[in-house]
């Protein structure tokens, strides 16, 4: 499973990724303000499932979320 962090990374890598949309951009997009753009970006909150959704939707890709039964169970 790719964190946020290792997902960024690997975007980031990209050049026509690193040169498109910058977190003024996103913010617009999803209807809020650039610093809970950058706080989400930050990793160090754990955002609401909603948030995801509106960020992966602002960033022109979808969010999802699966629910494994553990090895040790």
């Amino acid at each position: 499973m790719k964190t946020l962090k290792t997902l960024k990374a690997q975007l980031l890598a990209d050049p026509d990724t690193r040169d498109g949309l910058t977190q003024a951009d996103v913010a617009e997009r999803m209807g809020t303000t650039h610093k809970i753009v950058a706080r989400l970006e930050g990793g160090k909150a754990a955002p609401s499932l909603r948030s995801l959704q509106r960020y992966a939707q602002a960033v022109g890709a979808r969010a999802v979320v699966r629910i494994e039964r553990s090895r040790a169970a």
